[in-house]
């Protein structure tokens, strides 16, 4: 269990804060807060700020930053230090002064040289190198001094650590072309337009801006005693525009941790999908579940002046769950929103959220033969923050199908067959917190939170017959 740090000893810390690698010197803003600024309003009557929630800048082009408190305030500043190297076995770390820039035409004061890293110093960095999920640690111990920096030993430590006594709310979008996908079948494409307006993939060009898409087009087992025309495939696309969620406020002037903090995932999801064939019979308790490709991203996103490294991991899945009898031929269209995350408030701890609003509509609908089936495209996602899972989710779209043939007959030979079938459409929202949302400098807890389940079904089409 991690030790909670006291709100009393926070002024007397010294915080380093490494933002995103190609973030420019700060600059003073009076306006609205550009992406990636770290702007703050003034200090409340109670001494607290308001610090921006915005996507941390990209690119090379300037050293990475580094925040760290000044005045005995408490409050991080930026200077010029960054993470060298890390090794996570031995919590080592070597702290380095960026390479100064380049001089420009124009005359340019040059910033004060940064005191020396020093035991109780907070740092929360960005990924670098031995950290790719960033850096949140104290500096327990300065070892001495090397040709790279100065190497430091670090102990775990908390956000609350960092953003102390200061307020922060913001939705910050992830930029589709930072998310990395490892296709897990054939047929499976990847496509996304940034908000920039950069365009990858074969649907890239209609794709709305701040968008990512996964095409899939995969054959599910097929029924052993279904004929050729009956072979069972999945195929469609899975489309989404994910942001973080991320609050903080630590205004409580309590002990221990931040009045309330919220950490999560939101975002809109379309899709649209065909479920063809008669697809093979379950087996055992569970549906058979195809995942097809795998996404990871790690945002950083800029809380004020501090680094908070996100990261997001999501898994595309086909799921078939069938009796192996009835064959169907069913595409759907799939559009709506969905938000998962865990919520925290002093004096009543961590509690799940999760809400979805879909809608669906069938574009063409059929059914033969008596039976079930149930075919979803889904995907599981986890959010957390410095690489340790916070909130995960599995959010399933799903269409449903069911069949049933009567036959009756008389003594005078009459007979008859008469049968009915329907489809649903609906979706499955499920999910749970887990313990590493201390990191907000929380109280722990010792196991996981479910978020419960929420379904919701509607039907889509019905149909009956008889001869």
């Amino acid at each position: 269990m991690r030790t909670l740090a006291r709100r009393l000893l926070l002024p007397g810390l010294t915080t380093l804060a490494l933002a995103a690698t190609g973030c420019s010197s700060p600059a003073h803003n009076t306006g609205a807060a550009a992406p990636g600024s770290a702007a703050t309003t003034a200090p409340a009557a109670d001494g607290t700020q308001q610090l921006d929630v915005t996507a941390a800048p990209q690119g090379s082009s300037a050293p990475t930053a580094v925040a760290r408190t000044g005045g005995g305030k408490g409050r991080p500043e930026k200077s010029s230090l960054q993470v060298a190297s890390y090794d996570k076995a031995s919590g080592r770390a070597v702290i380095s002064t960026a390479a100064a820039q380049k001089p420009t035409g124009s005359p340019s004061h040059s910033p004060a040289p940064d005191k020396p890293v020093a035991v109780g110093d907070v740092i929360a960095s960005a990924p670098a190198p031995g950290a790719p999920d960033g850096l949140l640690a104290k500096v327990t111990e300065v070892v001495g001094k090397t040709d790279r920096g100065t190497e430091v030993k670090t102990a775990a430590t908390t956000l609350a650590s960092v953003l102390d006594d200061d307020k922060a709310d913001g939705k910050v979008p992830v930029d589709p072309s930072s998310v990395t996908v490892e296709p897990l079948m054939k047929g499976v494409t990847f496509s996304w337009a940034k908000s920039q307006g950069a365009r990858f993939g074969p649907q890239g060009a209609t794709l709305p801006l701040g968008t990512l898409r996964l095409d899939v087009n995969a054959a599910v087992d097929t029924a052993k005693d279904a004929p050729a025309s009956a072979g069972a495939s999945v195929s469609g696309f899975v489309q989404l525009a994910p942001r973080v969620e991320f609050s903080y406020d630590g205004s409580s002037g309590g002990t221990f941790g931040p009045k309330s903090a919220f950490l999560g995932m939101s975002g809109d999801w379309s899709s649209q999908w065909a479920l063809k064939g008669r697809a093979a019979a379950s087996t055992g308790d569970a549906p058979k579940r195809i995942p097809f490709a795998k996404l990871h991203s790690t945002p950083v996103i800029q809380v004020g002046p501090v680094p908070v490294v996100v990261n997001l991991d999501l898994t595309c899945y086909v799921q078939v769950e069938a009796d192996g009898r009835v064959t169907v031929d069913v595409q759907q269209d799939v559009k709506g929103d969905f938000r998962v995350g865990g919520s925290y408030a002093s004096g009543q701890g961590w509690t799940p959220v999760s809400t979805s609003a879909v809608q669906s509509s069938p574009v063409k609908a059929s059914v033969t033969a008596a039976g079930r089936v149930k075919g979803a495209l889904g995907a599981e996602a986890s959010v957390g923050l410095y690489g340790a899972v916070g909130v995960s989710a599995d959010f399933a779209p799903y269409v449903r199908g069911e069949a049933e043939v009567k036959a009756t007959a008389s003594t005078d030979g009459k007979s008859a067959v008469n049968g009915s079938w329907a489809l649903y459409g609906g979706f499955d929202l499920s999910g749970q917190l887990h313990f590493e949302l201390s990191l907000f400098g929380t109280p722990v807890f010792q196991h996981r939170i479910p978020l419960g389940t929420l379904n919701r079904e509607w039907p889509l089409a019905s149909g009956r017959a008889g001869q």
